[in-house]
C-alpha cells in the first residue's frame, strides 16, 4: 500500500514509517521543510512538500496514496504562520486571545481532515486520524465508545472527530485512533520531558494534591503499530484507543522523576501548578484512565513495550 503520512518527520511519525516500511508499506511523508525532508528521506521513505497550511499539498498527497495517516497538529502560536499569528493578536481583547489561538488551531486540524478525506471520497480508501484520550470525561475509565467532553483540557483537539465521523459516512474508510497522553518512549520530547524540566528549575517533582489522578499512557512502538492496524483494518467510522497502561496515579510519576533527579516529589496545589506548568497544568492535574479494551479485541493489538513507570526510570530520560 502507498500511504501518506502527515506528521512523518516526529516522535510518533518516524516510528509509525518504521512500522508501515517494515511491514511492506510503501511511505510518502509530508515535509514543511528541508530537515523534515531529509529525516523522511534517511528512514527510506519519500517527502512530499507542503504543510497544514497548504491544504492544496494536503490533497495532492493523500490523492496519490492508497491510504493516509494524519498525525500532524498545530500545538500552538508558533506553529502558525506568522501574518495569521500577528491578525490573532492584534484581533481582539487580550483576554481573549487564548480563544482565538484555540479557534484557528481547532479550524486549521479540520481544514487539513477535511483536504485528506475530500481527495479519497468515494473510495473507500482508509484515513487514519489522531486525537488524544485527554478529551474524554475525567473520573473514570473512558471506552472507545464514549464521545470527547468539552469540560476536558483535550477538548480543543477533539472537537474534529465529528468531521472524521461525517466523512466517514461519505465513502471515506475514516477512523479515530486516540492516544495516551504519555506516548513514551526513546526520543521523547512530549509532556513527560516537559515534567521533567520544571522538576529541574524548582528543585522538586510536584504533583498536584494527593496525585491520585491518573494518567493512560502508550509506548510509541506499540502506538505505531497500532496505527498500521487500523490502516489496514479499521472500519468507517471505528474509534481506537491507543493505551497500554489505564491509570498511572500522577504521584508515581512524579517520584520516579524526583528519585532519578535526586529531588523530593511534593505535593503542590492548583496555584503552584499554574506557576510551575502553565498551559500544562491543567492536564498533570486530570483524571484521565482509559481502556483499549475493545481495541485489542477488534483488532489484535497487543501492547509488548515497557509501561510508563519502567520506561521512565531510564537515564535516556534524564540526560541534560
Amino acid at each position: 500500500m502507498r500511504v501518506f503520512v502527515t506528521g512523518a518527520s516526529g516522535f510518533i511519525g518516524q516510528a509509525v514509517v518504521k512500522e508501515l516500511m517494515g511491514a511492506g508499506h510503501q511511505v510518502t511523508g509530508l515535509a514543511r521543510s528541508d530537515n523534515a525532508a531529509q529525516k523522511l528521506i534517511k528512514l527510506g521513505a519519500k517527502a512530499h512538500a507542503g504543510s497544514l497550511h497548504e491544504p492544496d499539498t494536503l490533497s495532492a498527497g493523500a490523492a496519490a496514496a492508497d491510504g493516509v495517516i494524519h498525525l500532524a497538529f498545530i500545538h500552538g502560536p508558533g506553529d502558525i504562520p506568522l501574518g495569521r499569528r500577528l491578525g490573532l493578536i492584534l484581533g481582539g481583547s487580550p483576554l481573549n486571545m487564548v480563544g482565538r489561538f484555540g479557534a484557528a488551531i481547532t479550524a486549521a486540524d479540520r481544514r487539513a481532515i477535511d483536504a485528506l478525506a475530500g481527495a479519497l471520497t468515494g473510495s473507500g480508501r482508509p484515513l487514519v486520524t489522531v486525537f488524544g484520550t485527554m478529551g474524554m470525561a475525567e473520573g473514570h475509565t473512558a471506552t472507545e465508545d464514549e464521545e470527547p467532553d468539552p469540560r476536558s483540557p483535550g477538548w480543543m483537539r477533539s472537537q474534529t472527530e465529528a468531521a472524521v465521523k461525517a466523512w466517514a459516512e461519505r465513502g471515506v474508510r475514516a477512523t479515530m485512533v486516540r492516544l495516551a497522553p504519555s506516548v513514551h518512549g526513546d526520543d521523547d520530547h512530549g509532556l513527560i520531558p516537559k515534567f521533567i524540566a520544571a522538576a529541574r528549575k524548582h528543585k522538586s517533582s510536584g504533583y498536584i494534591g494527593d496525585g491520585e489522578n491518573r494518567w493512560s499512557a502508550v509506548h510509541r512502538l506499540d502506538a505505531a503499530v497500532l496505527l498500521r492496524l487500523a490502516l489496514e483494518e479499521g472500519q468507517p467510522g471505528a474509534r481506537f484507543h491507543g493505551v497500554a497502561d489505564e491509570g498511572v496515579p500522577f504521584h508515581q510519576i512524579a517520584k520516579v522523576i524526583g528519585r532519578r533527579l535526586n529531588l523530593p516529589a511534593v505535593s503542590i496545589t492548583p496555584r503552584e501548578a499554574a506557576r510551575r506548568l502553565s498551559w500544562l497544568a491543567p492536564f498533570a492535574a486530570y483524571d484521565n484512565p482509559a481502556s483499549s479494551q475493545q481495541t485489542q479485541e477488534q483488532l489484535g493489538w497487543h501492547p509488548s513495550h515497557p509501561g510508563l513507570l519502567a520506561d521512565l526510570d531510564r537515564e535516556v530520560y534524564f540526560r541534560a
